[in-house]
């Protein structure tokens, strides 16, 4: 395979990636919002994210194969896992690097899941917060010009957009599950004001 295939190919499944992981993004919030929807149940969700998550996952592999693999500029696997240490663009590389490592916490805890508490399991996966908006800034600086061109400044605003507008539903106070529990515990069993039946 010849430098420029490879150098498309990782420029292509680079952009590709940010797409997946906006979409597990996405998911992972509307799971967390523990709704269950006639036409999609929580549980396809969880499926649909998990599924997602190792495309996503794949993509990203052949996205940092193939930018090492290149050869054009000077890149190492642990370039892949310790940032700032890259010998081309340390900045852009390192920032990658943390959304890689930040990548990595979050699906071994889940592949331990069961040998973690709830609240140890949510702690770590929430990392995936972090390291989303990373890898976005990451292809932002890195992209070979890519980064700052039109249409993959267009797909960043869609990507941010996205994300953003499900945070603003999942994090509204009326919308949280506690809440919406609370008020259908109220319709079903309606509290009475205290004194109200002297």
């Amino acid at each position: 395979m010849n430098t420029q295939t490879l150098w498309y190919a990782s420029r292509a499944t680079g952009a590709v990636s940010l797409v997946l992981f906006t979409a597990v993004i996405l998911l992972g919030i509307s799971t967390a919002r523990r709704h269950n929807r006639p036409a999609f149940p929580r549980s396809a969700t969880l499926r649909l994210h998990r599924s997602v998550s190792v495309t996503a996952v794949v993509f990203l592999t052949v996205h940092i194969v193939t930018a090492i693999a290149d050869g054009y500029v000077k890149l190492n696997y642990w370039d892949v896992f310790l940032p700032f240490t890259a010998a081309w663009d340390p900045l852009w590389v390192g920032l990658g690097s943390v959304a890689v490592d930040l990548l990595l916490a979050v699906l071994v805890s889940s592949a331990v899941r069961r040998r973690l508490t709830v609240r140890t399991w949510r702690l770590v996966h929430l990392a995936s917060y972090a390291m989303w908006p990373i890898a976005l800034v990451h292809g932002f600086g890195i992209a070979g010009g890519d980064g700052r061109s039109t249409w993959m400044l267009a797909l960043d605003v869609v990507c941010i957009a996205a994300v953003a507008g499900m945070l603003l539903v999942r994090l509204r106070p009326d919308r949280h599950p506690d809440t919406l529990q609370r008020s259908v515990a109220d319709v079903v069993h309606p509290r009475t004001p205290p004194g109200a039946n002297r």
